[in-house]
């Protein structure tokens, strides 16, 4: 049986039969504004890996706040993607239209990408909003009142893996107090440009997050990226990402502009 048209599930891929989504992915980046959405760091079969993991965990967020619009006859569907086309810097929305295929459960099917000055908005009564994430902005600057407490032993044990050659086959120990200094170090430089920290969705909790580097082998470049959590008087820190995982989950809000963060 088919689903509902209305409903909602939050895997893109139970919302939609997409055949062949990395042909899809390399349609939208080459008629979205220019962006390098490849990984530096961490190998990938497929191009554009960031813009892959863009789309779907953006319909996770605008399926929890019901940011689909249908067409009059319900015939069709869309949603905003947040990103705009490199010509004309208008919305990009991506469409859908009834699943014909009784074999495949998803009630739609992927149609195709359209802009807002296309004649296929008429369709529709409204165009959908594109996702919002945070209901609060000051959680996305880091506050320099508050005191952040890093534990540097539960970093390594949950995280080693993530961390590059050599530091990934130190002794706890050690690595520790490279984490302890590189952490005082960016505290630092945060007390005299706050917007170094880069937010980021935490898409499993649904929370922002905020983003620091860790420079391990240089003082000018991050190896890894700290994950810091409001506490409300304080900001605690317990994980690690790597920068291209990092990438991915800032590249939700915005595109980030910070030097740092260039995996």
């Amino acid at each position: 049986m088919k689903r509902d048209p209305y409903d909602l599930p939050e895997n893109l891929y139970d919302f939609a039969q997409i055949p062949d989504f990395q042909a899809v992915i390399e349609e939208l980046a080459k008629l979205a504004e220019c962006e390098d959405w490849n990984y530096h760091n961490t190998p990938s079969n497929t191009p554009y890996p960031i813009l892959a993991n863009y789309v779907r965990n953006t319909y996770i967020r605008l399926a929890r706040e019901k940011k689909i619009a249908y067409s009059k006859n319900v015939q069709s569907c869309c949603f905003d993607t947040g990103l705009l086309t490199r010509a004309q810097h208008e919305p990009i929305y991506m469409e859908f239209t009834v699943n014909t295929n009784p074999q495949i459960p998803c009630y739609w099917h992927y149609r195709k990408f359209f802009r807002k000055g296309d004649s296929d908005v008429r369709n529709y009564v409204q165009l959908p909003e594109m996702a919002f994430y945070w209901d609060d902005p000051s959680k996305l600057v880091f506050d320099l009142r508050k005191e952040l407490v890093v534990n540097a032993e539960h970093i390594i044990q949950d995280n080693k893996s993530r961390f590059p050659v050599p530091y990934c086959t130190m002794l706890d120990y050690n690595l520790q107090l490279l984490i302890t200094g590189g952490v005082q170090a960016v505290r630092e430089r945060l007390r005299r440009n706050y917007r170094i920290a880069v937010p980021q969705y935490f898409i499993t909790a649904g929370t922002i997050q905020l983003l620091i580097p860790l420079c391990l082998s240089s003082n000018d470049k991050a190896d890894l990226a700290i994950v810091v959590e409001d506490y409300g008087t304080m900001y605690r820190a317990s994980t690690c990402l790597t920068l291209d995982q990092a990438m991915n989950n800032a590249r939700l809000l915005a595109k980030p502009d910070r030097d740092w963060l260039n995996p």
